[in-house]
């Protein structure tokens, strides 16, 4: 495999993944979020998230999708945001509470 981004990825951060190594994404995600908990996972305009606190986000939000509006496993989200610290909070969010997601374009 010879993608010209892999010359940026720092020292230990691998070409593949085992996909068989997770159950689903949301699984990869969990995973993920216990891993790196402490460490950096976005900066966006000075402001930066852990991995811990976007695990802790992305659940308040799942909550609020599944509790406040009643979405049930399977309804469809678009998400119509700039490139934020909200968007993973809210892809995340939507992804563990089993419900479709697709980006929506103005």
């Amino acid at each position: 495999m010879n993608h010209s981004w892999f010359s940026s990825y720092p020292d230990g951060v691998p070409k593949e993944i085992n996909v068989a190594e997770y159950e689903s994404i949301v699984d990869l995600l969990d995973q993920s979020f216990k891993k790196f908990h402490d460490r950096p996972s976005f900066i966006c305009m000075g402001k930066e998230f852990t991995y811990g606190e976007i695990d802790t986000l992305s659940k308040k939000f799942a909550s609020y999708l599944q509790h406040n509006l009643k979405l049930k496993q399977g309804a469809k989200v678009a998400i119509m945001m700039p490139n934020i610290l909200q968007y993973p909070i809210a892809l995340f969010g939507i992804l563990i509470t089993s419900l479709g997601v697709t980006p929506a374009f103005g």
